[in-house]
């Protein structure tokens, strides 16, 4: 089978498509995959007459065992362990100014035979994707402009004066291409946000389409 799955989010939005109505080719194009892999997929989910609301709510580990019998991946100890910290984490990342890394550093503190940082990041998002599944989302390319403040406030010392500054930080993204803009300005104030977003139309060399999609959702 061509193009296999190894993201088990990725299955569970392939059954959530298909459930809603969408053609094998439609999803293969969304998710860049082989159309083939997704027939085999959307068959098995077919022949084995699973129900798509029980397949949906189980963790990626017990979804892989049923589309990819034989599979040795989530059998060690570790993944049991990393499943009662879970809570505690998302609990932890709601926190300011805590990272994935401070998270991970605390976690092989306690367990040090547990997953590196590259392996614990990976299983983190998968848990938190089956746990709180979202409904995907297709842009256009140039159709929508996200801009937000974002973060705390920065600041910079002005070398002659020797002053600090406090600035806030207008952050600006594409989400077909994830193409961003960052600009640092006095403050929220409107004139300070209109000079930063048409610097940042500037900078992009032209707008929205039609103008009018420049959405404040970061």
């Amino acid at each position: 089978m061509s193009g296999t799955i190894t993201n088990m989010s990725k299955i569970k939005q392939i059954l959530q498509m298909h459930s809603q109505g969408e053609s094998n080719r439609k999803i293969a194009e969304t998710f860049g995959l082989d159309k083939e892999t997704v027939n085999v997929y959307v068959r098995k989910f077919k022949a084995n007459s699973f129900d798509i609301k029980e397949l949906l709510s189980l963790d990626d580990p017990v979804l892989e065992g049923k589309f990819m019998a034989g599979s040795a991946a989530y059998t060690d100890e570790r993944f049991e362990v990393f499943k009662t910290l879970l809570p505690h984490f998302e609990k932890e990342l709601k926190r300011k100014h805590v990272t994935r890394r401070i998270l991970w550093q605390e976690y092989i503190a306690g367990h040090p035979k547990g997953y590196g940082y590259s392996q614990f990041c990976y299983h983190l998002k998968q848990m938190q994707i089956a746990r709180n599944p979202v409904a995907v989302l297709e842009h256009q390319a140039g159709e929508k402009l996200y801009v937000d403040f974002a973060g705390d406030m920065l600041e910079y010392i002005d070398m002659e004066t020797g002053e600090i500054h406090k600035v806030q930080v207008f952050v600006a993204t594409l989400p077909y291409s994830d193409y961003s803009f960052v600009m640092a300005v006095p403050s929220q104030s409107t004139d300070d946000f209109l000079c930063a977003l048409s610097g940042c139309l500037s900078f992009l060399g032209g707008c929205p389409s039609r103008g009018r999609k420049i959405v404040n959702t970061l």
